[in-house]
């Protein structure tokens, strides 16, 4: 059982979203940017938040970092300003045609008492590959990680202190220009907000309860399930609504063209580990490519783990050591069992 349960417990002692892996593991190639910055001030000290129960809603910040395109399609140096609502046309591209990508990144409070971002580059790059598969002018790399740097610094009173939660970022480029005909927009705001977050999941850190859908699919092969579009994530609230109402935490999906082997969860990645190997499925354009789903499989691959990606069919989760799911939202959750064809899977441990 000790080998069994190895290596979601050495990835939870190893605090992976805590400073001191990070240090070691978000630095590399660029893959982190580190805001150091004195965070306690008087206005951080009043704040009113119960930290100890944050969950996962929408708390406004004080501001939000917003610019617009230029003609030419490059962005204009932007701004943090207070956080608001913003004026659309009721013809703009992203509320007629859903012309819109969006990332999410974290902001943590360290120990010695500055701040670290998640990953900031990672989002960017795949911004930028979403932007090109959605026909959109994007922000450059350096761009989009100074906006967020400047939102986590405007709002750092915000940001949890260490081990209760962190700051949720989230960076957004949609088609606000008017536009009639099926096209691109004519013009692209490009914003970023946050909020202070705690656990994604009601259950906490407890195991996930899963279900497996065979009706409704989250993407199919020539879409945009490999992309981060906001027109992903509507389609999938039925299916998880219905589960949930069921006593479920969320839909795990199957491909759309076999209906056999695994996708990813409503808003996460799905691993599962047999021995010495971690396996999840393949990003063949149906599955996004996360940012923590990346980090895992380096953190893999430095404790000795076969790392594969592969076709993963739904009944290899019944015989599988250990499950769990990755995600900037929902950091790493095991899962406790999962639900197929009425059969339950529960003989996971950890």
């Amino acid at each position: 059982m000790i080998q069994r349960a190895a290596f979601f417990r050495r990835l939870i002692e190893s605090s992976f979203l805590q400073s001191k892996v990070g240090a070691r593991y978000y630095s590399t190639a660029q893959a982190a940017t580190f805001v150091q910055t004195t965070v306690q001030s008087d206005d951080e000290s009043n704040i009113d938040i119960d930290w100890e129960n944050l969950g996962f809603n929408l708390m406004p910040t004080d501001y939000m970092y917003l610019t617009k395109s230029c003609e030419d399609g490059r962005f204009k140096q932007g701004q943090v300003n207070p956080y608001g609502n913003i004026q659309l046309s009721p013809s703009a591209g992203v509320l007629n045609y859903g012309q819109g990508i969006f990332e999410g990144t974290k902001a943590y409070r360290r120990n010695d008492g500055g701040l670290f971002l998640f990953r900031p580059h990672e989002n960017a790059m795949r911004m930028q590959i979403g932007a090109e598969r959605m026909c959109m002018p994007c922000p450059s790399i350096d761009q989009f990680v100074d906006a967020v740097k400047q939102t986590a610094l405007a709002n750092k009173r915000f940001i949890p202190p260490p081990g209760k939660g962190s700051l949720y970022i989230r960076p957004l480029l949609i088609g606000s220009g008017p536009i009639l005909g099926l096209a691109p927009a004519p013009e692209y705001t490009f914003l970023v907000y946050a909020s202070p977050v705690g656990n994604y999941f009601k259950e906490g850190t407890a195991p996930l309860n899963l279900y497996v859908e065979e009706d409704f699919h989250r993407a199919s092969r020539g879409g945009a399930g490999g992309v981060k579009s906001i027109t992903n994530y509507a389609p999938v609230i039925r299916a998880m609504k219905s589960a949930k109402a069921r006593g479920f935490s969320d839909v795990l999906y199957l491909d759309s063209i076999n209906k056999r082997y695994i996708e990813e969860v409503s808003s996460c990645n799905i691993f599962l580990v047999k021995g010495k190997i971690l396996s999840t499925p393949a990003a063949s354009g149906t599955i996004l490519e996360g940012v923590t789903r990346k980090s895992i499989m380096d953190i893999a691959h430095d404790l000795g783990y076969q790392v594969e990606e592969r076709l993963i069919e739904v009944e290899e989760l019944n015989n599988a050591d250990e499950v769990f799911c990755t995600g900037t939202a929902v950091g790493i959750a095991p899962v406790g069992s999962i639900t197929y064809k009425g059969k339950r899977y529960q003989n996971f441990i950890y």
